[in-house]
């Protein structure tokens, strides 16, 4: 049975890029386009692994990870922050509210793919 990985990002070219990624690599992708559908999908898809942007509509990634994070039901999903906001602070601020790797956008496809191996073992 493959992994499921939620796409939680707004940008339809990040979107489009991270789907053909995850499926060439055999996994199961389903997408949200904004932080308060990736919360909801979350919740009722439980992903193996939820590759989260930080900026977007209705609720940025921050917030999703805080509420993870604070949702028994959820808690123990593994998350990927995958975001252009790469300053220390905000990596801090991630790895704080609990991400489980934080890789800034432009990103490399190979080292992409090897990080979400490494998580889904």
């Amino acid at each position: 049975m493959s992994k499921k990985v939620l796409v939680v990002d707004d940008e339809p070219s990040i979107v489009i890029s991270l789907e053909f990624l995850l499926r060439r690599e055999g996994y199961e992708v389903s997408v949200a386009r904004d932080g308060e559908a990736g919360l909801a999908k979350i919740r009722d898809e439980h992903p193996d692994l939820v590759v989260l942007d930080v900026m977007m509509p209705r609720l940025d990634g921050f917030a999703v990870l805080e509420a993870v994070r604070g949702d028994p039901a959820v808690a123990d999903t593994c998350i990927l922050m995958l975001t252009a906001k790469g300053r220390e602070a905000d990596q801090k601020k991630g790895r704080k509210l609990g991400a489980d790797a934080y890789l800034s956008k432009p990103f490399s496809t190979h080292e992409l793919a090897d990080r979400i191996r490494e998580l889904l073992i």
